[in-house]
C-alpha cells in the first residue's frame, strides 16, 4: 500500500494514531524499502502514546505530529476521559522531538523531517494554550513548529449544559488571544 501511494504521488506516508499497529509497521518497512519507497513517514497521533513504541521507532519515523490537547489533567479528564494526558504527551513530545528535532521543509515547502506539534484552540482557553507554547519553548526549543489547529466545533453532548463552556466555536478574539501566546514565546508558526 506504502508503494502504490507514492506510484501515485503522495509527499509521505502519513500513520494515523498507529500505535497499535507499530510492530506491523516495522515488519513491513524493509521490504518497502527493498522495492524503492523513499517518502517520508509521518507519526500522526494524539501523544497519547507509549515511550516504549516510540522508542521502536527510532530513526524509523521522518516526521512526528502530535497533538497537544490539553495543558490541565482536569481539563483531560473532564473532556477526553483522559486525567493523565498532560504528563505523557510531555513525556511522549519529549521523546520525539529527541529523535527528530525541529521541523525540516524542502524548497516546495514540504515536510521532510522533525516535529510539528498540533493544538486544538478551544473557546474560553480551555486547553491551556499559554501554558502549552510556554512548555514547548522551554521543554523542547523555541523554534519548535507548532500549526494551531481551529476546526473545534460543538456537537452533540457539547452542546447542553453539562458543557456549556465549550458550547460554542472558536472566535477570531480566541485565535487571536492563542497567535499572541505563542509568538510571545518565540515559537514558528505554520498558521502565520
Amino acid at each position: 500500500m506504502m508503494l502504490e501511494l507514492q506510484d501515485h504521488g503522495c509527499h509521505n506516508i502519513n500513520f494515523v494514531t498507529p500505535e497499535h499497529v507499530v510492530p506491523q509497521i516495522i515488519e513491513a518497512l524493509p521490504v518497502a524499502i527493498e522495492e524503492g519507497l523513499r517518502l517520508p513517514l509521518i507519526y500522526n497521533t494524539s501523544a497519547y502514546d507509549s515511550r516504549e513504541s516510540l522508542e521502536l521507532l527510532d530513526g524509523i519515523v521522518d516526521i512526528y505530529m502530535p497533538d497537544f490537547k490539553y495543558w490541565d489533567s482536569e481539563m483531560a479528564r473532564k473532556y477526553s476521559r483522559a486525567p493523565a494526558y498532560p504528563q505523557v504527551a510531555w513525556q511522549v513530545i519529549k521523546e520525539m522531538y529527541r529523535q527528530v528535532g525541529d521541523l525540516v521543509l524542502d524548497e516546495y515547502g514540504l515536510a521532510k523531517h522533525g516535529l510539528l506539534i498540533r493544538h486544538l484552540v478551544m473557546p474560553r482557553n480551555i486547553a491551556g494554550t499559554r501554558q502549552v507554547m510556554n512548555w514547548i519553548a522551554q521543554e523542547l526549543s523555541p523554534t519548535t513548529c507548532v500549526n494551531l489547529m481551529l476546526q473545534y466545533s460543538p456537537a452533540g453532548k457539547v452542546t447542553g449544559r453539562q458543557y456549556a463552556e465549550i458550547g460554542r466555536r472558536v472566535t477570531p478574539s480566541d485565535y487571536e488571544q492563542a497567535l499572541d501566546e505563542t509568538r510571545l514565546e518565540g515559537l514558528r508558526c505554520l498558521n502565520q
